[in-house]
């Protein structure tokens, strides 16, 4: 089993699954790759689509295109990722970029099996190299040419994030992830914050100013103290440790990968037994 985070809800399914498993981890888990450039912009939800197609269009003019690896290495071909909250606001979006001249697909869960195949196909060959998604393409899709990944609604958990944003920058390649960002995405700027942070990402300073206004929003209402903006480690569970460490009985066996050395640990709990 295989993921970019690992909360313990899911460990604990895992575990009904898996017999005795053992818990790798490579870097930091809930962690995003130094090949991913992460933006952000300040953009009022009126404004989006505006910003968007400004952006598409930059895009195009700074050469941040790509060779689709199933059309000849001549063919230059953009592709992006747009994800947005709602199935309503995908197909939205995906009407409105087409009839604007922009190839653009869709997928969320309430297409078909056999409507997703197709949105991936042209996706992948490069003939919509725009997908709308909502988060049921956030995870598990291994499309290794997107190069840039747009978060058109900011999700509201930074676990969700991760998983967006990892769609780009793949299998050694180097990708860029632009957030649009405005009051609405106060659930995550605080992980947000910290993440860019620890990779050692441009924070803007309306981005600290936007962050100590929602805090102090916060702060006013629930009383003294509350929602302030300090530093230290991130709210969200992203699973970084095996949850059976903590557990009251069985063996515990971790497995941890670290710059290239593996280390095992081994801590026998009281009441014995396995899993």
């Amino acid at each position: 089993m295989f993921s970019a985070t690992f909360p313990r809800e899911i460990q604990q399914l895992a575990r009904d699954f898996l017999n005795d498993y053992v818990f790798l981890t490579v870097g930091r888990v809930g962690s995003t790759h130094s090949s991913i450039r992460q933006v952000l912009r300040y953009v009022e939800d009126t404004d989006k689509y505006k910003d968007l197609r400004r952006l598409l269009e930059d895009q195009s003019e700074e050469g941040l295109t790509l060779v689709s690896q199933h059309r000849r290495r001549s063919r230059e071909v953009v592709v992006d990722r747009i994800f947005v909250e709602t199935k309503r606001r995908a197909d939205e979006l995906e009407h409105i970029l087409c009839r604007d001249r922009y190839p653009a697909t869709s997928i969320h869960g309430d297409r078909t099996q056999a409507e997703r195949e197709e949105a991936l196909r042209d996706f992948k060959m490069g003939a919509r190299p725009i997908l709308v998604a909502t988060d049921v393409a956030a995870r598990g899709l291994d499309i290794s040419h997107v190069n840039h990944v747009i978060n058109y609604d900011l999700p509201h958990n930074i676990d969700d994030y991760v998983h967006r944003i990892g769609r780009t920058g793949r299998v050694g390649n180097l990708g860029t992830a632009t957030s649009f960002v405005n009051e609405s995405g106060r659930p995550i700027l605080r992980d947000l914050w910290a993440l860019l942070e620890e990779n050692e990402q441009e924070v803007p300073s309306w981005f600290m100013s936007l962050m100590r206004d929602v805090t102090s929003s916060k702060s006013s209402r629930y009383g003294p103290g509350k929602g302030r903006v300090k530093g230290g480690p991130r709210s969200a569970s992203f699973g970084s440790r095996d949850f059976r460490q903590h557990s009251s009985s069985g063996d515990f066996r971790r497995f941890e990968m670290d710059n290239g050395r593996t280390r095992g640990l081994s801590s026998p709990r009281k009441g014995g037994g396995g899993m």
